[in-house]
């Protein structure tokens, strides 16, 4: 590469993805869009099953007193890592997915005649409590945590965005526009909410902060 590449990180990054980014030749530009803050909740009507589509759903109830309760549950779950941090909390997950519609999916097909609690954010998809209403499932829903956007307006010129949310994006065009950047992006829906506004998108071949990183090398190799 002649000339540095300008990447601009809608999440700041952990010390070794940046860096692999840096190896790379890259030029790191990194904020934070959003930010998500645990609430207080109360753990009343758990049904058989829990449901979780976020580590900060799980990071939430991880503080809950009453947590270790919840641990004799069936879990079904979106995301590797959200995966491997209830299965090394000590939760027992049934099921997961890379995205909220293939859950939906094999919930219902497979396990219908169960019961449901949804740990979820304010900002959460409408996919997965569409689709469970939708098959006339039981469940009920419980807000643990709250996202919040953090525009920010970036003065630098950049080649390259790499985004990790739909509300990610939302915030960052809040004070900022998209020309002939690439967008980079986590999965479908996080590049459903650019669809209207660029064609210069790459999806993740598998929704983790890792792919899309790769993805980016790749594409300027």
């Amino acid at each position: 590469m002649q000339n540095q590449i300008n990447i601009l990180s809608t999440k700041i990054l952990l010390p070794h993805q940046k860096q692999e980014l840096v190896n790379a030749n890259f030029n790191v530009i990194e904020a934070d869009f959003i930010s998500t803050e645990n609430k207080d909740f109360e753990l009343n009507k758990i049904n058989d099953n829990l449901i979780f589509t976020s580590q900060n759903a799980v990071n939430s109830i991880l503080r809950h007193p009453k947590c270790e309760e919840l641990k004799t549950k069936n879990v079904f779950c979106v995301g590797l890592k959200t995966k491997i941090l209830l299965s090394e909390s000590g939760f027992n997950v049934i099921a997961y997915t890379g995205y909220a519609s293939d859950l939906s999916e094999i919930i219902t097909l497979i396990y219908s005649i169960e019961s449901y609690t949804f740990f979820s954010g304010n900002m959460r998809r409408e996919t997965l409590p569409k689709a469970l209403k939708e098959a006339g499932i039981k469940f009920n829903e419980i807000e643990v945590y709250e996202t919040t956007l953090t525009p920010k307006k970036i003065k630098d010129k950049v080649d390259s965005i790499l985004f990790f949310s739909p509300s990610g994006v939302e915030s960052y065009l809040k004070d900022n526009t998209i020309k002939k950047e690439t967008c980079f992006c986590i999965g479908d829906t996080t590049a459903e909410a650019l669809a209207k506004i660029t064609k210069n998108i790459i999806i993740a071949e598998q929704p983790s902060v890792e792919d899309v990183i790769e993805e980016c090398i790749n594409e300027y190799r």
